[in-house]
């Protein structure tokens, strides 16, 4: 039998730094699906990839993905929607240079047709926001982001949040 140190020591401060070190380290995505009064669902077009996208983005170190989400929304749009809940979970595998990750949807509500009107990019990371009817927005998705989208809007009718692997929901 394995004799850990005593916590609070040094040694047991060394143990965990050892298992930290060992340990897989995910990136993580936090994107958030915004829709206006008429049930349209926002999209962003980056700069730095082709095609539509959810706004949002990646976690920073030490980061909650609620606090990127928001920061994201913020930097990219400036606004601060009130985030209500995960839609869906979705492990996505490694694929090019990407390693794999954790991608998270959040519920960010409905916007006030003046909140709506009024959403431009707020930075040079996009090129253009627009509200998409659920079946274009799905259309104008890159094929590998479609099944998780199409899941999260799912998630949005039954109340009930999707886990996925490659964006085929488990469950």
């Amino acid at each position: 039998m394995t004799r850990h140190p005593e916590p609070g020591t040094a040694e047991w401060d060394a143990y965990l730094a050892e298992g930290n070190a060992k340990q897989a380290r995910k990136r993580i995505a936090a994107d958030v699906i915004l829709r206006d009064g008429a049930g349209r669902v926002l999209l962003v077009n980056p700069t730095y990839k082709e095609g539509w996208d959810l706004p949002g983005g990646m976690v920073e170190a030490n980061e909650s993905p609620v606090d990127a989400a928001r920061r994201e929304l913020f930097e990219e749009l400036g606004i601060k929607p009130k985030l209500s809940g995960i839609l869906s979970v979705d492990w996505d595998p490694p694929h090019g240079p990407w390693g794999d990750q954790i991608v998270i949807i959040f519920d960010g509500g409905e916007l006030n047709s003046a909140e709506a009107e009024a959403l431009r990019p707020h930075d040079s990371e996009l090129s253009a926001c627009g509200f998409f009817m659920p079946a274009d927005a799905i259309a104008a998705l890159r094929p590998r982001i479609r099944n998780r989208v199409t899941q999260a809007i799912e998630a949005l009718a039954t109340g009930r949040p999707r886990y996925m692997e490659s964006g085929r929901a488990l469950w």
